[in-house]
């Protein structure tokens, strides 16, 4: 089965001693920039989340916050001490309970709430949680917009515990979240489907969306994730779906991560299908439809190739705080991203993994009802070798992203250049993407061509001058 690297797959250590840190050595804080997330007990605790209960009205001006949950070990104290930090603000709150997080994104709109917290660690392994944090209309909140100054608050402020307390109340819209998702299910009744929940929140909807006559695994709810870690980019978290679709000839694999914002598939043939590849899809469900879509700084050339001038290509920044809020600036109408997020204009310019599963699943419906399975339909729209995404373990990320940079930028004039979220330089027949990870001590890069040869031999030359 040919996989793409996409992205802990390959790690080198470079062999500079002065240089590297290992993993166990970098100290990463929990403030991220899209999220607050680590190892609980570890890298935060109790007190820091009543912290951040406590001063997230401060940076967001709401009177009352919207709480969502997964169902990690960890989530339920998280939870608490959230409530009770909010409560010891005079903020009041309200919980939807355990969700997705893309059901906390649809009530923070839907319901106008100023400010909306999800606890959750999305695909990260069970020893992880985290807060994503939301404003007004489910916009994103990050470090460069509000996190960095509720960092400085939970680590300086001292606190202040109102004479009136905060109230608290349960909301329950799972029924008219699930009667939302089902405007997007078409009549899937001639493909053979196998959905893999990863253990995670995707099983909290999926079979009240799409039915019996699916076949699921790993459905259950279990925050300590037995059967795979929920991060489908990893390749042998998809090895059970691929069996399932072999063994039982479905047409389509799909596969959620742990708090199902994000979604990806293999096809008839158990492939799996590289995510940035779908936002050229994406296109066709929207026929009637002009304006801009938003892809990755990661994403494939053949995306904007294939979608043409039927709407204008804009790339941004990798991460939902960025592409979110870049999305809405454009009043686009759609976005993804290479690591399986899709985002609508229809759903508060956010992502849902289920949301877009159906729309696909639709697609590939359509697409077999005139005799063109998944595979043949993806192949429409691939046109170079890919890397994937490839990770060095290195500390001194800026220096050797300028010697990269440098190295090719004098050899010869490049056709693009972006210099934002690392650097992506292109050619006529190849382009190549190294930016440091937000989230981990990585510097990641990913390279495409023409062929596999004229790939290779320039990640021969980027890896050599990051040795050097």
């Amino acid at each position: 089965m040919k996989l793409r690297n996409f992205e802990v797959l390959l790690i080198f250590k470079i062999s500079k001693p002065n240089k590297i840190k290992t993993s166990k050595i970098i100290k990463m804080t929990a403030f991220h920039a899209y999220d607050i997330r680590g190892v609980y007990k570890k890298d935060f605790n109790k007190e820091d989340v009543y912290k951040i209960g406590f001063f997230i009205s401060e940076i967001t001006g709401a009177k009352e916050i919207l709480i969502g949950r997964d169902v990690r070990e960890s989530s339920p104290e998280i939870f608490e001490y959230l409530i009770k930090g909010i409560a010891d603000s005079g903020t009041d709150a309200a919980s939807i309970g355990i969700s997705t997080t893309p059901m906390l994104y649809y009530a923070t709109g839907k319901l106008n709430f100023d400010a909306s917290i999800m606890i959750t660690a999305s695909h990260n392994p069970k020893e992880y949680n985290g807060l994503k944090v939301s404003g007004k209309n489910s916009e994103p909140i990050g470090y460069h917009n509000g996190l960095n100054k509720l960092e400085d608050l939970v680590k300086n402020k001292k606190i202040e515990i109102t004479k009136k307390q905060g109230r608290f109340k349960s909301l329950n819209i799972i029924e008219e979240y699930i009667d939302f998702q089902k405007q997007y299910l078409g009549n899937l009744s001639n493909l053979k489907i196998c959905v893999d929940c990863s253990n995670g929140m995707a099983g909290l909807l999926i079979r009240d969306i799409l039915g019996n006559d699916v076949n699921y695994i790993f459905e259950e709810l279990d925050g300590t994730f037995p059967n795979h870690e929920a991060n489908p980019l990893i390749p042998k978290n998809i090895v059970a779906l691929q069996k399932e679709v072999a063994e039982k000839k479905c047409d389509i694999g799909v596969i959620f991560d742990g708090d199902a914002d994000r979604v990806m598939f293999t096809d008839e043939n158990s492939e799996f299908i590289p995510p940035d590849l779908l936002i050229a899809l994406l296109s066709d469900y929207f026929p009637n439809e002009k304006g801009h879509f938003l892809q990755d700084i990661r994403s494939s050339k053949a995306v904007s190739e294939y979608i043409g001038d039927r709407f204008t290509a804009n790339t941004w920044k990798v991460g939902r705080a960025f592409a979110a809020k870049k999305l809405r600036e454009l009043n686009g109408v759609f976005g993804g991203e290479l690591a399986g997020h899709y985002y609508f204009k229809d759903f508060y310019f956010s992502d849902s993994g289920i949301m877009a599963a159906l729309i696909f699943l639709d697609m590939f419906a359509r697409n077999k009802a005139k005799g063109i399975n998944v595979s043949t339909l993806i192949s429409k729209i691939k046109r170079y070798e890919n890397s994937g995404e490839i990770n060095f373990e290195i500390e001194n990320k800026k220096e050797v992203m300028e010697n990269v940079k440098n190295f090719f930028i004098n050899e010869e004039k490049p056709e693009a250049f972006f210099d934002f979220d690392g650097y992506r330089i292109e050619y006529k027949d190849w382009w190549f993407n190294i930016r440091p990870s937000n989230t981990e001590p990585y510097l990641r890069l990913i390279a495409e061509a023409k062929n596999k040869e004229l790939l290779e031999s320039k990640l021969k030359i980027i890896k050599n001058i990051i040795k050097s």
